[in-house]
């Protein structure tokens, strides 16, 4: 995987990062509505740090994953992950 930023530094970050996609792929695959704190309480991550990697999961390098994302009310909203269909060519 290949993570990015101003503040990413590979050797002190890709094993971080890349075991905290990992859980918030587990928490997700099975495409469950949740909010980032029903992630959280799944994943044992800050909610940022998951908003973070949803966003990734969608970059096609992460796999070009589906994330929806859908409003609650009171500045709350639920997300989604359906997986990319996986092809072999």
């Amino acid at each position: 995987m290949r993570f990015n930023g101003s503040d990413y530094v590979p050797e002190r970050d890709d094993e971080r990062l890349g075991s905290q996609i990992d859980r918030v792929w587990f928490a997700m695959c099975d495409r469950r509505w949740r909010t980032l704190k029903e992630i959280s309480q799944l994943t044992g991550d800050p909610e940022a740090s998951i908003s973070a990697q949803l966003r990734h999961l969608r970059k096609p390098r992460f796999g070009g994953h589906c994330v929806e994302k859908e409003y609650v009310g009171n500045g709350l909203f639920k997300y989604r992950l359906t997986p990319a269909e996986v092809t072999s060519d």
